[in-house]
């Protein structure tokens, strides 16, 4: 059986570019507490999402580049071939299990992977998290640093509203977790454990970098009331 390679590692060294004029030019993004991020090995990042250009501006301010997990959906046609070109990861309809395989190939080779461990777009306040981060930083021994993303969408606006130019944005990093499954602890025990840890921080995260900047979640869940 072949070693999998992962997603490309240039990818991301001219997609940042992309994004990082997204982030500065298009809009006006400020960045907070960048210097947290660790330089060197592994790393996750934890982000919460509400709108369809979370994933692009926190791949262009990040310090390093960054390969994101992101909806199959998103792969078709020239924005699919821009995505794969890019390096970043789609996320198949098979449970997760080809991306984590793919991300925890780009974390063995000390490389920095971006999660949104809330699953959709919404109201972005971390109140619920899947397991995949977790496994991934328990497997992939990667620290996580928790991301708050704001003001990518505004209360009424559909998830997949694009901001207009130079809407004010934020994106602040926070603490590393470093998590680990203890000795005489199951693993389950442990991928529960871990998981409630990142999306705690997660949720501490974005209720102060909104209280700082003064840009403020959206108060609608467009998939879930679509669904009901």
């Amino acid at each position: 059986m072949s070693t999998p390679t992962g997603p490309s590692q240039r990818g991301p060294l001219w997609a940042r570019w992309i994004g990082r004029f997204l982030a500065r030019v298009v809009w006006n993004t400020e960045v907070t507490a960048g210097h947290l991020v660790p330089a060197d090995g592994p790393v996750l990042f934890a982000a919460n999402h509400t709108g369809i250009i979370d994933g692009p501006i926190l791949l262009g301010v990040s310090p390093r580049p960054s390969h994101m997990l992101v909806k199959s959906e998103m792969f078709w046609g020239p924005i699919g071939t821009v995505l794969r070109a890019a390096g970043q990861i789609p996320v198949e309809h098979d449970g997760g299990r080809s991306a984590l395989n793919s991300a925890l190939v780009v974390l063995k080779r000390d490389g920095v992977v971006g999660v949104f461990p809330e699953g959709n777009r919404g109201k972005g306040d971390a109140a619920s998290a899947r397991a995949g981060i977790a496994w991934l930083a328990l497997n992939g021994h990667a620290p996580v640093v928790p991301v708050a993303v704001l003001g990518t969408r505004r209360t009424g606006e559909s998830v997949g509203h694009v901001p207009g130019l130079r809407r004010r944005l934020a994106i602040e990093f926070g603490e590393p977790l470093v998590l680990e499954r203890r000795a005489g602890m199951s693993g389950r025990a442990a991928l529960e454990g871990a998981n409630e840890s990142i999306r705690v921080a997660l949720a501490e995260l974005v209720d102060r970098a909104s209280a700082r900047t003064g840009l403020v979640l959206p108060t609608d869940d467009p998939n879930r009331e679509r669904a009901l």
